[in-house]
């Protein structure tokens, strides 16, 4: 019986390093044709590059262009993406937290019809969505299409539905006798959930804002819809794809604007895995 566990437990940790290796050679590509010419990447993809020099060589051909906009366009994600992943972690925190504490059909309802756009897809609401914003521009002349506000707007619309469910199971675990005792003590609702519930609720705040940080920041297709490609506020997805043209495609440029975009969503993914782990377990079994 010993043995037989003893083997289990190596098939599963070689089968735990193939599926890594498996899950990390897209990332290992990447990283070595960045550091090549294009001409390298077409001859032979998959060796080492001659000289790992020519990755910062690439880095200042990608930040000086200005066709590609490359560091207007990290601007320009840093605003979209702090704004969005802001307003969708607060204001689903504060409406996950009235819906829980508020027992009735409509707080039942209106949880529901959150609930319903995880379930409605994407592909069925763009065109729609992309009308519905020339509507609001003709009749209120406010400008949604190729705007901050418009693309930060769209973001919060679909990133509150997963956010308020996640919310709102992390806020059951919640003894309702903390919000009693601080009401007692003369506080208003804005100052219970500020300064008794928000700190409470940091593990699913983190998990909130990762996962949607690396939805936001790699986003390619909304952000194509709102802002369309080439136009003057790009995201940094959008800028990636103005190096490969109808007949040339620079395979070197791209490979490292990839690389450099996905660096600051790794770094925030390892500092922040623990607060993740933690808040998906919180809200989903208590």
């Amino acid at each position: 019986m010993g043995i037989s566990r003893k083997w289990i437990g190596i098939l599963i940790t070689v089968f735990t390093c193939i599926l890594f290796l498996i899950m990390m050679f897209p990332f290992f590509i990447v990283v070595i044709n960045s550091a090549k010419a294009s001409l390298e990447i077409i001859t032979d993809p998959i060796s080492m590059p001659e000289k790992w020099s020519q990755l910062f060589e690439n880095i200042k051909i990608i930040w000086d262009k200005p066709t590609i906009r490359y560091a207007s366009s990290v601007f320009s994600s840093t605003v979209i993406t702090t704004g969005s992943l802001f307003f969708i972690s607060v204001f689903s925190a504060m409406a996950a937290w009235m819906l829980v504490r508020t027992k009735s059909k409509l707080s039942t309802f209106i949880f529901l019809l959150f609930l319903s756009g995880l379930i409605i897809p994407f592909q069925v609401v763009m065109f729609p969505l992309v009308e519905l914003f020339r509507r609001i521009r003709e009749f209120t002349g406010i400008h949604m299409l190729k705007t901050y506000h418009g693309m930060i707007l769209t973001y919060i619309g679909f990133g509150a539905p997963m956010a308020v469910f996640l919310f709102h199971g992390f806020i059951k675990s919640i003894p309702k006798e903390l919000e009693e005792a601080a009401t007692i003590d003369g506080c208003n609702k804005f100052q219970i959930f500020f300064r008794i519930i928000m700190p409470i609720l940091k593990p699913i705040f983190v998990t909130v804002i990762i996962l949607n940080a690396i939805w936001i920041w790699n986003d390619f297709l909304l952000p194509s819809l709102i802002l369309g490609v080439g136009q003057e506020i790009q995201t940094i997805p959008l800028a990636i794809a103005n190096f490969a043209g109808s007949f040339v495609k620079k395979w070197d440029l791209i490979m490292t604007a990839v690389l450099m975009a996905a660096i600051p969503i790794i770094i925030g993914f390892l500092i922040g895995q623990k607060h993740i782990i933690k808040g998906m377990v919180s809200g989903s079994i208590k």
